[in-house]
């Protein structure tokens, strides 16, 4: 209501240009729930018009200027008091004057920078939003419209695999592998689970995919962990050879693509953990950081098959527990910089263990953790140094094709030298 001219005496709506045919994108709010909003990309332009609307036709609306502003901000739920601004452009609408009727403004921020992708998680929330705002001098009357931003990536083809060694000492011993280590939202997830020695009594294997939230620095860094999927993949004791397929389709989960340091507000990485159980209920985990991106719905190139891991395709086949039993016998421990894989979290080893070991698997209860731990990563350099070893048999098949000999056949074929009689001729076909 508006009491002698004061409060609110005319509405707001912003209209976009080409809100028919933009894709919409649904995308969390505050209380859980998820709303659709247009859709758009770093670098297009956002245009439309503001509509003010007179609620008693014929009055007079004084105002001190009518402007639209797009902003994106970063919100920080133990600190909502501040938002912290990464994006704030404003069009002047009107000047300072009366407004006598409805009317229309045009507005248009074109090829507009938006560099972080819209996300809503638990200690933090980023958006972008059109403020159509009418300036009076105590009350002013606003108008907001959220927006989606998505933002697109491209990896090459060709990507690294992941490959490990883990194990408890003298009880476990296994082998994983997953085909990339970074997919797409609506890629599937290819590996296997080899088992080299099994002196444990597992129960179950299962996998999830962890999404961790870090928010803040310093003394108010606040770090969420979320268990987007978990499903089981083995159930019952496995045997020493035994090995256990996994893929997983990333297409039917709510994720988001990993964001590291955005702003220096927060991060969002996401991990596969892979969890053993055996009979006295105790777990074993590994968790292995893995990069999704989001991959524009417009390419239509071809791809690799999805469900055969890439690099498996470039190398013949070979049994792992036969290239780990030699590494063992011979001590050689395959070396890798650590900044290309990441490690989980797990207690220094001391100073006079050695490093030809596997990765020891963490158990969920700090003082159950074994002491020793280390990290052996298998590679695809040591693979080809084995595989020599078995070519010079395909060397020997020239020796064994004597096909030569068949050029003997001339000698048979003497037939036609021989001028005998046409009776002479006769005689082979009885």
């Amino acid at each position: 209501m508006s009491f002698f001219g004061f409060g609110q005496t005319a509405d707001i709506e912003i209209v976009f240009d080409d809100a028919d045919k933009r894709k919409v994108a649904e995308v969390k709010t505050d209380d859980g729930k998820k709303e659709k909003l247009l859709l758009y990309y770093d670098g297009e332009t956002v245009s439309g018009r503001v509509n003010v609307t007179l609620r008693k036709p014929g009055s007079k609306l004084e105002h001190q200027g009518i402007k639209v502003e797009l902003i994106g901000q970063i919100e920080l739920f133990y600190d909502r008091g501040n938002h912290h601004e990464f994006i704030s452009l404003v069009k002047e609408l009107a000047r300072p004057g009366d407004l006598l009727q409805h009317t229309s403004y045009p507005f248009e921020f074109a090829n507009v920078e938006k560099p972080y992708e819209v996300y809503t998680g638990a200690n933090v929330r980023l958006r972008y939003f059109l403020r159509a705002t009418i300036v009076r001098r105590l009350t002013d009357i606003l108008k907001e419209v959220d927006i989606a931003v998505h933002t697109l990536c491209s990896y090459p083809d060709v990507l690294n695999s992941i490959k490990m060694e883990v194990g408890i000492e003298d009880c476990l011993h296994i082998e994983f592998e997953y085909n990339k280590s970074k997919y797409h939202l609506k890629d599937v997830i290819v590996g296997k689970i080899y088992f080299l020695l099994v002196r444990i009594k597992i129960k179950h294997m299962e996998i999830s995919i962890i999404k961790r939230e870090t928010t803040g620095s310093g003394p108010n860094t606040f770090t969420e962990n979320e268990t987007v999927a978990k499903y089981e993949i083995m159930d019952g004791a496995p045997v020493r050879g035994e090995s256990i397929p996994i893929r997983v389709f990333l297409a039917g989960y709510d994720l988001t693509p990993t964001m590291r340091d955005i702003n220096n507000k927060f991060s969002v990485r996401y991990y596969l953990n892979l969890v053993l159980m055996d009979t006295e209920d105790r777990r074993y985990f590994k968790q292995q950081e893995v990069t999704l991106w989001r991959k524009s719905d417009k390419s239509r190139l071809p791809l690799h098959n999805p469900h055969v891991p890439q690099t498996l395709t470039h190398n013949p086949p070979r049994l792992h527990s036969a290239s780990s039993e030699e590494n063992s016998a011979r001590g050689i421990s395959p070396s890798i910089p650590e900044s290309s894989m990441a490690r989980s979290i797990s207690p220094s080893m001391a100073d006079g263990d050695k490093h030809n070991g596997p990765t020891e698997m963490e158990q969920e209860k700090p003082e159950v953790v074994t002491n020793k731990l280390s990290n052996t990563h298998i590679t695809n350099n040591e693979e080809e140094s084995d595989e020599p070893a078995e070519t010079p048999t395909t060397t020997e098949k020239p020796l064994i094709a004597e096909k030569p000999q068949i050029a003997e056949k001339p000698q048979i074929a003497e037939k036609p030298v021989l001028t005998r009689p046409e009776s002479v001729e006769a005689a082979p076909s009885q």
